[in-house]
């Protein structure tokens, strides 16, 4: 399988990943994007390939991405991930309850922000929302990129027993048009937790379409798409900015 390269230099390469390919796998016989990108670098003779993983994207989700080529590439790259000034967008197609539109599904508006806790289950591969936080002190000192104003969630009344790490997770959503059934959401991320969009939605009681972990079992993919990265280059300090249009669903509602 030949990548889709969208840019390429000696630092990094932002590709389009496709629904159904890991970003990153230990399954042996399994392609992923690293093996794939490795073999591609190691076409290029260019001594020995490395390929960093910056981000990921869960394996049924599409979307552009960008892998360090160089150790030094990553560390940096994966430095603006931290601090939150890697910025992600995504659109989702979200699934809406019979004759509701996503105000009355959700009770929230058009445009607002999601601030929940998410709690990562290793055991089901599942992450679920939770009002419960483990330890005070992993809470994380998230930004709005407008203003630089942290981020408040309401304190959590007790601290959760489970052992797994509990998170911030924030993202900011539009609603760009909604249909019967169905709305189209365009998405900026400010955490990148683990299932983060498709959990957060279905906790709204509006599933990402598609999704069969967190909604209805439905044929196809989640029509869940990263279709926009922007970053500082970690050499020449360009900044870099690329998209994509979704290509496993329909946009219109």
């Amino acid at each position: 399988m030949q990548p889709e390269i969208l840019y390429e230099d000696a630092q990094l390469i932002i590709c389009y990943k496709p629904a159904g390919i890991a970003t990153q796998t230990k399954k042996l016989g399994q392609k992923d994007m690293v093996s794939i990108l490795l073999n591609h670098v190691a076409q290029e003779g260019t001594g020995q390939p490395f390929i960093g993983v910056v981000h990921r994207l869960d394996q049924p989700v599409e979307g552009v991405m960008v892998f360090a080529k160089t150790k030094q590439a990553a560390a940096k790259l994966s430095a603006q991930v931290k601090d939150h000034s890697f910025g992600k967008k995504y659109y989702a197609k979200v699934r809406l309850p019979e004759g509701k539109t996503f105000e009355q599904a959700t009770g929230h508006e058009k445009t607002g922000t999601l601030q929940d806790w998410i709690q990562f289950e290793p055991k089901e591969n599942k992450s679920c929302v939770i009002e419960q936080k483990q330890r005070e002190n992993e809470r994380e000192d998230i930004r709005h990129p407008a203003d630089g104003k942290r981020l408040q969630l309401q304190k959590p009344r007790h601290t959760a027993t489970s052992q797994n790490k509990i998170q911030e997770a924030v993202l900011d959503y539009q609603v760009i048009r909604q249909g019967e059934g169905s709305a189209l959401l365009d998405i900026t991320l400010h955490t990148g937790r683990h299932h983060q969009i498709r959990v957060q939605f279905a906790h709204l009681g509006t599933p990402i379409c598609g999704d069969h972990k967190y909604g209805k079992a439905e044929r196809g993919t989640p029509a869940l798409c990263s279709y926009h990265i922007d970053f500082v280059h970690p050499v020449s300090g360009k900044e870099m900015t690329y998209e994509i249009s979704p290509r496993n669903f329909e946009t219109e509602c």
